[in-house]
């Protein structure tokens, strides 16, 4: 299968590593800047016949690929998704999916009407910890669900900002919940049965004003079975990154994922008694080299066998729809001091923008 890569910056090792190790043939690598894609090519042992494109619409009008991820700045991810889709090729779109709900329903319509295979890569979603934790809810062992929280608690500091300017602009990013969050967002989303009533919230930059965005975001939800869940995301912790944490707590269970980007059970407590709690803590228990995790390998998979088996992938755009109308939603209640009902039809970064 022919795969091509949009985007050398951060993120891009993971997918390079993915499509490496899912056996992908990989024919171009497309960026801006040319040394960052020969970087590439020489830190990852890429073949020399792998060919470079700076502009992408180049590389999809003279390549035969049949899977593209994108990994670019944010606020290019909807227009990228399009042309793609419009020339039949499947895709794995790197967080968030767009960065306005108009542009996310366009991209689901689309591939939809081409039968293209779109992911958004909520890699965490593939997590052992993650995954055994959806095990315990699609089997009931939490009972009733009484309320879930998310925190992200991270830092970054100005270099972080200046490396990509794009970062921290409502027109090519968001702040901390869009950027750093949205992952364990999602998985809170997810977990919690994906249906929200309401949501309130209070964002606010208490320490980058170089950027336009918030560092810090805390966030009251009301899901459609009665559960509440709390979000707590930032970019202002001291001196480095601290944790990555997600808790669920039910009628007859409690579960803790902690780590460096929940890839660690640190509580694991049911009233049935089914396992033994430190057997599985320590084999649900990964220990990765960076908040990116081990995702992404495993994301690949289930998206070349949904391309094989004309199936919807595991994570759908769809999936990808839901984490970004959440945040979307907690920057409106922030901006409008209110409670704000879902669904939601139309909104954008760009609505927050002064």
């Amino acid at each position: 299968m022919n795969y091509a890569l949009i985007g050398c910056g951060r993120i891009s090792p993971n997918h390079i590593i993915a499509a490496k190790d899912n056996g992908l043939n990989i024919v171009a690598i497309c960026d801006i800047d040319r040394l960052a894609m020969e970087e590439k090519i020489e830190r990852f042992n890429l073949s020399k016949q792998i060919k470079l494109y700076t502009d992408y619409e180049e590389m999809i009008n003279n390549e035969a690929i049949d899977l593209i991820a994108i990994a670019t700045e944010s606020g290019k991810h909807a227009n990228i998704a399009l042309d793609c889709i419009e020339k039949g090729i499947n895709l794995i779109i790197e967080k968030p999916i767009a960065l306005s709900l108009e542009d996310a329903d366009k991209i689901i319509d689309k591939a939809r009407e081409k039968n293209i295979k779109v992911c958004a890569c909520h890699q965490n979603r593939f997590n052992k910890s993650v995954q055994k934790i959806m095990q315990a809810i699609d089997d009931n062992r939490f009972g009733k669900m009484f309320h879930g929280t998310a925190h992200v608690r991270w830092n970054r500091g100005k270099s972080y900002y200046t490396q990509a300017p794009w970062r921290g602009t409502w027109e090519q990013d968001g702040g901390a919940l869009m950027n750093q969050c949205i992952h364990n967002i999602d998985l809170l989303r997810w977990l919690m049965g994906d249906d929200v009533d309401e949501v309130f919230a209070y964002t606010s930059n208490l320490n980058h004003d170089y950027i336009e965005a918030e560092d810090l975001g805390i966030a009251l939800v009301k899901f459609s079975s009665g559960a509440y869940g709390i979000v707590e995301g930032t970019t202002n912790i001291y001196p480095k990154n601290l944790e990555e944490t997600l808790y669920l707590f039910g009628e007859k269970g409690t579960v803790k994922a902690g780590g460096t980007s929940v890839n660690i059970i640190e509580e694991w407590n049911f009233a049935d008694n089914k396992d033994i709690a430190e057997q599985v803590k320590a084999q649900y228990h990964e220990n990765p080299p960076n908040v990116y995790g081990f995702g992404h390998t495993p994301l690949y998979k289930d998206v070349i066998q949904a391309i094989n088996e004309d199936r919807q992938p595991y994570i759908t755009a769809e999936a990808g729809r839901r984490a970004l109308e959440l945040i979307l939603a907690i920057y409106k209640s922030s901006r409008e001091n209110r409670p704000i009902k879902l669904p939601l039809e139309q909104l954008s970064t760009l609505s927050f923008k002064e």
